[in-house]
């Protein structure tokens, strides 16, 4: 551990380094689930089908799958702060460009605006959970991920929550700008609490021996598939729970929406308690966390089909968010524990690109089962995802404590 990291001033950095990512990802996040609340708006306006419109939302997951693992070895490369920067750049040019492509009914622009926003967003949540990690001590090191990884449902809320609001005031397309602005606050903390050094890898660039090891690395993949699986159910659980409710209890949106919206909030809570319930009740080990997070999940999730009090799904919608959510604030550490220093965030990379692919994929195969054999098979497979989730997570190895106890830092 770097001494400077034991005096006041360092530890008033490493908050300002945590805040400062905190806000870059919160703001990156709202502006990519923005339009998601305000889509029948979108549709009216611009005349979109709704499956035309959902792109909005969907093509930020499909860049993310395609620009993860290149931006990862990017920041492996060069300096931390000018790639936060250039990103921070993305996104305010893609906020003031989407709002300009909005209000003039350009939907194919707009669509190409937020493949820049989704690249920042990358930019920021692969740097910040490798980084983030690396800036405190190695017993705190998966708290201080999980904080930092509830950024993603803090900012989901955040846009969920402020579009209808912003619209009704200044008109949907200014919800573009609002959250994209949202970033320089974060990056000028960022740069503030990193003028004399940069947290993270001190260590040579990854030459293409280290990148092969670690895509050929079982250990690595195993993590990365349990997080395609995490992230599967959740955004499975999200985008089908509102009609699931107001189709099998006759509730409205509006109450459908509120219920549903426990689940990304508990989620915030599971995230960013991901780090003290492996440091405090597990001594530090990480599998038993995934493991143990599936497995209450199988049952949790599968009561869906089965129950028929809205009270009962509510306890589930709780159970599951919570323990999905501590798997996926867990996993960002975990993976850049199993790896060499110089691949760290090309790992971190690799973890999102994966994971964001069973964002992107789960949704659409859940929305085919539903349509062919209903709600309760939907969540009777999603039960089966979860097992499929305990079976790995106890192939998954511990990480080497050697390396998870010798932090490294850069200068950058």
């Amino acid at each position: 551990m770097n001494d400077r990291l034991n005096t006041g001033s360092s530890r008033h950095e490493t908050l300002g380094l945590l805040i400062g990512f905190f806000l870059l990802s919160t703001a990156a996040a709202a502006y990519e689930i923005a339009p998601a609340s305000v889509l029948p708006l979108i549709q009216k306006s611009i005349g979109l089908k709704a499956s035309t419109a959902g792109w909005l939302v969907s093509i930020m997951y499909a860049t993310a799958v395609v620009t993860s693992v290149p931006a990862g070895i990017v920041l492996d490369r060069f300096s931390v702060r000018r790639v936060i920067v250039f990103g921070t750049g993305a996104l305010v040019v893609a906020g003031a460009w989407g709002w300009h492509a909005a209000t003039a009914g350009a939907y194919l622009w707009l669509l190409v605006s937020r493949v820049l926003g989704g690249l920042a967003y990358v930019i920021f949540w692969n740097a910040g959970a490798n980084v983030v990690g690396s800036a405190v001590a190695p017993r705190y090191r998966a708290t201080a991920v999980g904080v930092f990884t509830a950024s993603a449902p803090v900012g989901f809320a955040l846009g969920q929550f402020g579009s209808p609001l912003v619209a009704n005031v200044a008109g949907w397309p200014a919800i573009f700008p609002l959250y994209a602005a949202m970033g320089v606050l974060g990056v000028t903390i960022f740069l503030l609490a990193t003028r004399h050094h940069v947290p993270g890898v001190d260590a040579a660039a990854p030459d293409r021996t280290a990148l092969r090891k670690l895509f050929t690395n079982q250990a690595v993949w195993i993590v990365c598939v349990l997080c395609f699986l995490a992230y599967s159910l959740y955004l499975f659980i999200n985008t089908w729970l509102p009609s699931y409710l107001t189709n099998g209890f006759g509730i409205s949106l509006a109450a459908s929406g509120l219920l549903t919206a426990l689940f990304p909030a508990i989620g915030a809570i599971g995230r960013s308690s991901s780090g003290v319930v492996s440091e405090r009740v597990f001594s530090g080990k990480r599998r038993p966390v995934v493991v143990s997070s599936f497995i209450v999940a199988v049952p949790a999730v599968v009561a869906f089909a089965f129950v028929s009090q809205l009270g009962f799904v509510g306890g589930a919608v709780v159970v599951v968010g919570f323990a999905i959510q501590l798997v996926t604030g867990l996993l960002f550490s975990y993976i850049a524990e199993l790896v060499p220093p110089a691949v760290g965030t090309t790992a971190v990379a690799l973890l999102t690109s994966v994971g964001l692919f069973g964002a992107f994929a789960a949704p659409i195969a859940a929305g085919t089962i539903i349509d062919r054999a209903g709600y309760s098979t939907a969540f009777l497979v999603a039960g089966g995802v979860a097992f499929i989730g305990v079976l790995l997570a106890l192939r998954a190895p511990e990480p080497n404590q050697e390396r998870a106890s010798h932090p490294a830092h850069s200068t950058d």
